[in-house]
C-alpha cells in the first residue's frame, strides 16, 4: 500500500468530508493490519501505524480510543473479506450431510487464508501478554455467529426427543473444532499440509463421523 506524507487537507470549513474520513479510516486499519499481522500487536505502536498510514497521531485518536479499539477493526475487516456475500444458500438446499459439507468447505477456505492464519499466530503468540485480544476475538471474530447458525440449523432437524438450545449450541461447537483444527494445525507448519483433494476428503469424511457418532439418533435423509 502507498503511503501518504501527511493528513490529506482538509475541506474549507475544517472537517473532512465523509468519503475522506472513510477513506482515513480505511488506511489506518490497512496499516495496522499489516503490521499487526507482521510484528505482532506488541511491538506495534500507535506512532507506526500513524506513520504508515501517512496520518498525524492526533488524526489517529479522532477515530480510535486506543491500539485494542483499532484492533477489533482490523479483525472485523478481516472477517467480513473472509465471509461470503450471500451465507443464505450454504444453510438451505440438500440434505443435512450435504449442508454440512458445503458449510464446512467454506469455514475451511477461511480458516486456510495467509491472513487468517497470521491471525491465528498473533493470537496463540500474544494472547498471555495481552489478554484482551481474545476478548476481542470473541466479540468481533466469525467464530460466534457460525456457531449460532449451525446450531440453529441442528435444532430445526428432526430426531428422536428434542435437541435443546445448549445442546445444539455444544454440537455446533465440536462441529466446528473437528473440521477446522486439523488442517489448520498442519497449514501452521505442525505436520504436512493438506493438497485440495485432501481437504475436500477430509470435509466429507469429517461431516460423517459427525453425523453418525455424536448425532447417531439424527435420521439421515433420502
Amino acid at each position: 500500500m502507498k503511503t501518504a506524507s501527511a493528513d490529506p487537507p482538509p475541506r474549507r470549513g475544517g472537517r473532512p468530508s465523509r468519503a475522506r474520513a472513510g477513506q482515513l479510516r480505511d488506511r489506518i486499519v490497512d496499516s495496522a493490519a499489516h503490521l499487526f499481522l507482521t510484528q505482532g500487536y506488541g511491538a506495534t505502536s500507535v506512532e507506526a501505524v500513524a506513520k504508515r498510514a501517512g496520518v498525524s497521531k492526533r488524526t489517529f485518536y479522532h477515530r480510535f480510543a486506543d491500539k485494542a479499539e483499532l484492533f477489533g477493526a482490523v479483525v472485523q475487516r478481516l472477517i467480513a473479506s473472509l465471509r461470503p456475500a450471500n451465507a443464505v444458500p450454504l444453510f438451505t438446499g440438500g440434505t443435512l450431510e450435504e449442508i454440512l459439507q458445503r458449510l464446512g468447505k467454506v469455514i475451511l477456505r477461511a480458516a486456510l487464508t495467509p491472513e487468517a492464519l497470521a491471525l491465528h499466530r498473533l493470537m496463540v503468540s500474544e494472547a498471555v501478554r495481552f489478554p484482551e485480544l481474545g476478548i476481542i476475538m470473541d466479540t468481533e471474530g466469525s467464530r460466534r455467529e457460525a456457531v449460532k447458525h449451525i446450531a440453529a440449523l441442528l435444532a430445526q432437524q428432526p430426531r428422536p426427543g428434542n435437541l435443546m438450545p445448549d445442546a445444539a449450541l455444544f454440537a455446533a461447537e465440536q462441529f466446528l473444532q473437528m473440521m477446522v483444527s486439523l488442517p489448520q494445525r498442519r497449514a501452521l507448519g505442525l505436520g504436512t499440509p493438506m493438497n485440495p483433494a485432501r481437504l475436500d476428503a477430509w470435509v466429507a469424511d469429517t461431516v460423517r463421523f459427525f453425523l453418525d457418532g455424536y448425532h447417531g439418533g439424527l435420521p439421515r435423509q433420502a
